[in-house]
């Protein structure tokens, strides 16, 4: 095969050009020249409130006052452990601002989970909600391990007035009652201030801005040490396969937030665009549609599972999607008959990707060129895959034939948390082992085709 750099320069579907390259950028950066360029517009939609990004500025800097008033350090570890609502904005860009490092966990987590998973990072605070399903998993955690103080919101206050009350009279047995405790601070008393703080000095190449664990099928869940640049490159990256950055961008954010998948095509992507995030805190089938009708979003995110649930529902034929240009599938393989289908009923287009959690996102189909089903597409700009032979990856995989695939790029990890022995066999020419096999076509599509399970066994 031709070198695939000479390929990608002269092949590539995407808007941005292959080897276009990236300058440092700190999240908060990041953040606060969208805030000013974006100030009165709105960034969040929840359940109809919305808040502009000069509110969840406000909202960040409050965070960023409170953490630093309880002595929250650069560098010390900050839990969250939330669903997709205004805190888990405010809590992330307000850690982000005073130099501390977000793990996020799954709101699914068991107590042990949660627990390892904590122990494991160091993260000394957590925040969550009153609700049942959280706060008494997170207070049986801090109970058992280093964990030393809780911030608990409630989503009540996040909610429409109309909402808040139906939440509160029809859904108040979901939620626990926040115990009296000096070890736990209410969300509303941590943000109680002037919103003063001190940005700390961030050298984004080499600062950790998050810690997000592997999902654990591969072996005990490890920490991948995603840096402030890894991440602000990953959202231009992703901003330089749209084609549509001249037009309206509301993006429905369902996906959740704590995984990198989310993290990366909503929630960074969507602040550095200056678009609104339609924000629900999970999938349930006929809500979405119904949001879909009610705020006529641009795109959506999602896994196969979610597209399927859409589709088999009554509702899905009845639902105006007109104002939908993509969804955009990740996190499973997505099936040729789902996407047709699915792209028949809807009329947007279902453009399949790759990412993993060391590498953040890093392939996607075209959104507006032709995309070939069963292919993960190409890679996002500055993103090298290469493929090495299965059994000895020091050598190319044989010409025509799978390889494991190797990932180079400004968004692949720093390295995983505490386990040097785990990069030592991770990296390789200083390009990232996924674990998954696949080919290269002769357009410079990428395909999967099988996974190295021993690889990971540990």
């Amino acid at each position: 095969m031709a070198d695939l750099s000479s390929i990608w320069r002269s092949n590539y579907l995407h808007p941005s050009p292959w080897d276009v390259s990236y300058g440092p950028m700190s999240i908060p950066a990041m953040f606060d020249a969208s805030v000013a360029a974006h100030s009165g517009e709105p960034l969040i939609d929840f359940f109809g409130r919305k808040f502009s990004y000069a509110e969840v500025a406000d909202g960040a800097n409050r965070v960023a006052s409170g953490l630093l008033r309880l002595g929250v350090k650069k560098g010390d570890r900050i839990g969250l452990f939330l669903p997709n609502v205004p805190h888990y904005v405010a809590a992330y860009y307000g850690a982000m601002k005073i130099g501390a490092t977000i793990v996020n966990f799954s709101p699914l987590y068991t107590v042990d989970e949660l627990a390892y998973q904590v122990e494991d990072s160091g993260t000394k605070m957590l925040f969550t909600l009153t609700a049942k399903a959280l706060l008494p998993t997170a207070l049986k955690v801090m109970e058992h391990t280093g964990l030393e103080r809780l911030v608990v919101g409630s989503v009540e206050g996040a909610l429409p007035r109309g909402k808040s009350l139906y939440y509160h009279w029809f859904q108040s047995g979901q939620n626990v009652k926040r115990p009296d405790d000096p070890r736990i601070t209410a969300f509303s008393a941590l943000i109680d201030n002037d919103g003063y703080y001190t940005p700390a000095s961030i050298d984004p190449v080499s600062t950790v801005a998050m810690l997000q664990y592997t999902g654990g099928t591969t072996g005990t869940p490890k920490g991948a040490m995603l840096t402030h640049n890894n991440i602000t490159v990953n959202a231009r990256q992703i901003l330089g396969i749209d084609p549509w950055l001249d037009q309206d961008d509301r993006i429905l954010g369902v996906i959740p937030f704590f995984h990198i998948f989310a993290n990366m095509t909503v929630l960074h992507r969507t602040v550095l665009r200056g678009g609104e995030i339609i924000m629900l805190p999970r999938f349930e089938a006929e809500q979405v549609l119904h949001t879909i009708n009610r705020t006529h979003p641009t795109s959506m995110p999602g896994v196969p599972t979610m597209f399927r649930a859409l589709l088999e529902h009554p509702h899905f034929a009845k639902t105006d999607m007109s104002s939908l240009r993509v969804f955009a599938s990740g996190g499973a393989p997505l099936p040729a008959e789902l996407k047709t289908a699915f792209e028949e009923g809807s009329g947007a287009i279902v453009a399949e990707g790759y990412g993993l959690t060391e590498c953040c996102i890093t392939a996607s189909n075209p959104y507006a060129k032709p995309r070939k089903v069963g292919t993960i597409g190409q890679p996002l700009p500055d993103t090298r895959f290469t493929l090495v032979d299965r059994e000895d990856p020091t050598r190319p995989a044989p010409e025509g034939m799978p390889g494991e695939i190797v990932i180079s790029g400004p968004q692949v990890m720093k390295g995983y948390w505490n386990r040097p022995d785990e990069d030592a066999g991770s990296f390789i020419n200083g390009g990232f082992r996924t674990g998954d096999v696949g080919t290269i076509d002769e357009d410079g599509f990428l395909r999967i085709v099988d996974r190295l399970k021993e690889r990971f066994a540990t």
